[in-house]
């Protein structure tokens, strides 16, 4: 028998005042996947991610969170989350020791030494467990708190946004770490702007203004866009992109370092795209993720815009 998703809701809505700032939205997230969960800023995903876990009531929909119905079971769900905020949250004048000492004492653990042990031995923190968390790296902090979501072995992890600001060697050593926690059946929802981290999920969802815009793995969200990428070098590129955006067919233009990402849903503009004034050269490329979520983004409707309902 297929054990229960981790994460199944449906519908979720919320609004503060009068902005639906959360449209109907509804996923899955199964035992031991990395779901990444991508959006610009303001999309809804922090919203979102804490209705999940039962942090803060729907105004409507309904779904379960290991089990537990997100309404009516939020204090069983708690207890078997792990939840790690956008901001580090933990005590600067305090050791690194001092700090999962705590918050096992919050947790109640009963062996609360061993898994203080435990989680400093796991994130590579014993040699540095004396240090005071005020003269940790970024990198560093973020391994404490990862450290602290574990404490009470949680089967579920919810990372809003881990790595801003984390160089990418901190960053690569995270996503290792999460991949051998999915390894040990353990679920991660992540929410990333990074699209080399999304590109290392097993699932995807995109959120623009509160709404769920498309979701699976990584093959299928390019696909379902049905866009044609190609690469353009030439000359006085910032002019070329102007004109580039102003010709039919063109889906969408972006920089990448000396050349041109151009998108459309028509397959044949590449021989319109070689003979524009200025171009040097075109050749076809795969369409990546950035490609995508940056075409989706540009075609969301804003819910925040002047009138919106």
């Amino acid at each position: 028998m297929k054990a229960a998703a981790a994460i199944d809701v449906r519908e979720l809505s919320k609004r503060f005042g009068d902005k639906l700032v959360v449209d109907r939205v509804s996923l899955q997230v199964q035992r031991g996947e990395i779901f990444g969960f991508l959006g610009p800023n303001g999309s809804g995903k922090t919203t979102s991610i804490r209705m999940m876990c039962g942090l803060l009531t729907p105004d409507g929909g309904e779904g379960h969170c290991l089990g537990y119905d997100i309404r009516r079971e939020a204090a069983q769900i708690k207890r078997q989350v792990g939840y790690m905020t956008q901001r580090f949250s933990y005590w600067e004048d305090l050791s690194i020791r001092e700090n999962l000492d705590f918050v096992a004492r919050l947790y109640q653990l009963p062996r609360r030494r061993e898994a203080v042990d435990r989680a400093l031995e796991d994130l590579g923190l014993a040699s540095r467990a004396r240090q005071l968390t005020g003269t940790l790296s970024g990198g560093w902090k973020q391994r404490l708190a990862l450290a602290a979501c574990m404490l009470h072995e949680p089967q579920l992890l919810l990372l809003d946004e881990p790595t801003a600001g984390v160089d990418p060697s901190a960053r690569r050593d995270f996503w290792e770490e999460l991949h051998r926690l999915a390894a040990r059946g353990i679920s991660v929802l992540v929410s990333t702007h990074y699209m080399d981290e999304a590109e290392r999920c097993h699932k995807l969802a995109y959120i623009a203004y509160g709404r769920l815009l498309v979701q699976g793995r990584g093959e299928e969200v390019i696909a379902s866009q049905k866009l044609s990428t190609w690469r353009l070098e030439g000359e006085d590129l910032v002019n070329l992109a102007q004109r580039l955006e102003r010709t039919p067919g063109v889906a969408q233009v972006i920089a990448f370092g000396a050349a041109l990402h151009v998108s459309s849903h028509d397959a044949g503009l590449m021989d319109t795209l070689r003979v524009l004034p200025g171009v040097r050269r075109v050749e076809t490329i795969a369409t990546g993720l950035e490609d995508v979520f940056v075409y989706l983004m540009s075609h969301a409707d804003d819910n925040f815009r002047q009138g919106a309902p």
